[in-house]
């Protein structure tokens, strides 16, 4: 990694922990140049007004966790028990996530400029619904935000517990299992 990348990377990790921490409204440029060593001035030139930093640090997060946990469709339950692992090891991408919902995109589409990446997830749904492994009666759209929504029930966001790395290795396999079982038998058809 070169001098740019490094910057740019350190910027984006403190940035990431700002934004995590205090959101978009309350996030400020001058912690995150305090922590990630560098001036308001190169932050600016590197990415542009606080909400531009916001979207690469956002896309960063989203991006990153499609590479971690490529989409198989023909093993929901598996899927989800991989997309629980982490979203575990990577706290901050809820809590992301839920910034831009309360700050800036209230309702709708969350992920503007992926849609084609979940159209090929959409597709592959459809596919395995046409081949019988996931419920023909379902939208592959609700099957979807479905099997993401319950793989987040214990993420930064939850309503009610929020798994962390410290909980027993025990824990983490019955809610994996938890998960498994519920995707199996309300998406799936085997």
């Amino acid at each position: 990694m070169n001098t740019a990348e490094q910057t740019r990377q350190r910027i984006l990790d403190a940035a990431t922990e700002e934004f995590a921490t205090h959101g978009i409204a309350g996030a400020r440029v001058d912690r995150i140049a305090q922590r990630s060593g560098m001036s308001k001035p190169m932050i600016y030139a590197y990415y542009g007004a606080k909400d531009q930093l916001f979207d690469a640090v956002f896309d960063a997060h989203v991006i990153a966790n499609g590479d971690r946990v490529p989409f198989t469709a023909a093993d929901l339950p598996e899927y989800a028990a991989r997309l629980y692992d982490d979203y575990l090891a990577d706290p901050a991408l809820a809590r992301l996530v839920m910034w831009k919902r309360l700050e800036r995109e209230s309702t709708g589409y969350l992920y503007s400029g992926l849609e084609d990446h979940d159209l090929r997830h959409l597709r592959d749904i459809e596919s395995e619904q046409r081949a019988g492994s996931i419920r023909r009666d379902l939208d592959p759209t609700d099957v979807w935000a479905l099997l993401i929504s319950t793989a987040a029930t214990w993420a930064q966001a939850s309503m009610t517990v929020v798994a962390t790395s410290a909980d027993a290795p025990e824990v983490h396999d019955r809610r994996r299992s938890a998960l498994a079982a519920t995707i199996r038998d309300g998406l799936c058809t085997q």
